[in-house]
């Protein structure tokens, strides 16, 4: 599909925090989005800054009504959570419509879901399907298989979030309890290979971010997404993901607000910092991304990758696949500039990580 005007592109959950940007993106980049979700009340209300748009009723648990939101579109967007519920009906939506699907679910067990059950029927079916196309999974994904660059294997793969705070929606919310039941509570870890699950406690340790951000106090193995993007198509054994203390703090507190827009975008004004560091033997190399507001960033990344999709910039045309495996992951990181601040570090290092 190379001329990409007026393309349709279905977003569940278009009212959602994360949708809204979605649906903001897609506009501003030429795309015609479909909106969808499951309450009528909240489809009307948003869609009324929108009113050239189709508005579609859907709902994950009734087939025929996902048939109807994707009916005529080029693509679909899945930003409605909990992606444990979601995902699974909307792939098989997407599989009977033949158009690619794109979720920004940060859910480590519904992407492990996803690439299970969906590998083998979305390279029959000749669509792509791409989990966690998003803030957590997509980006630090993308920011490890840049940094690994021309290596063709690697002993770890390190990734920390500096997030001056985090304030949590209420998707988010959802989310995280749907994964605390399905995990038993357990902390999830990527080692030896494979995920495993532990009941000990989170050590406290230190990361050196690059400056001005400088050394944070991080939670360490505080695992999201990453643990199963990664490691989908880069050939080490050991990912960990760290986060910094005052997000983590915020996240677990049942008391943190959600965010508060201080834009006309809706953006917070939550800051953030993302390193990668991928490591073989003594050498390192590094990959590092700034901007703000996590929720927001998820829109650009989520719209990035449907435009490459559509026109046939990436490694495959069917499969389930993450951003590093399906994308020229450097290109895709630049692409993004508006929307963060990139440097990539390729050049091989003697140790520097500082994780203490």
């Amino acid at each position: 599909m190379n001329d990409l005007q007026n393309a349709t592109v279905t977003v569940l959950g278009a009212y959602g925090h994360t949708g809204r940007f979605v649906v903001a993106e897609l506009v501003a980049r030429g795309f015609v989005p479909i909106l969808a979700g499951r309450d009528q009340a909240k489809l009307d209300a948003f869609a009324a800054a929108y009113p050239d748009l189709d508005v579609r009723l859907a709902s994950a648990d009734d087939a025929a009504s996902l048939d109807r939101a994707l009916a005529g579109a080029d693509a679909v967007i899945n930003a409605a959570g909990p992606f444990a519920a979601t995902a699974a009906p909307v792939i098989e939506a997407a599989l009977r419509a033949r158009i690619p699907y794109v979720d920004v679910a940060a859910e480590i067990e519904a992407n492990t879901d996803t690439f299970r059950l969906f590998a083998d029927r979305a390279r029959e079916a000749g669509i792509v399907v791409l989990p966690a196309m998003a803030f957590y999974g997509g980006l630090g994904d993308l920011l490890a298989t840049a940094a690994m660059d021309d290596w063709t294997e690697a002993d770890e793969v390190h990734i920390a979030y500096g997030l001056d705070g985090w304030h949590p929606t209420s998707g988010t919310r959802a989310t995280g309890a749907v994964s605390r039941r399905r995990n038993g509570g357990r902390h999830v870890r990527y080692t030896g290979g494979e995920l495993t699950y532990h009941d000990d406690e989170r050590q406290l340790q230190k990361w050196s971010f690059p400056e001005p951000t400088g050394v944070r106090e991080v939670f360490a193995e505080f695992s999201m997404a990453d643990v199963v993007t990664v490691p989908s198509h880069l050939p080490v054994p050991e990912v960990c993901t760290y986060m910094a203390v005052e997000a983590a703090r915020d996240l677990m507190s049942p008391d943190t607000p959600e965010p508060v827009a201080v834009s006309e975008d809706g953006r917070s004004a939550q800051l953030f910092v993302v390193e990668a560091v991928v490591v073989s033997g003594l050498l390192e190399r590094s990959a590092v991304a700034s901007g703000r507001d996590i929720y927001a960033v998820s829109a650009p990344l989520a719209v990035e990758a449907v435009h490459r999709i559509l026109t046939g910039q990436t490694t495959t045309t069917a499969g389930v696949a993450s951003a590093g495996a399906l994308f020229d992951a450097a290109d895709v990181l630049h692409a993004l500039a508006p929307h963060l601040t990139v440097d990539l570090r390729t050049e091989s290092v003697p140790g520097r990580l500082e994780v203490q």
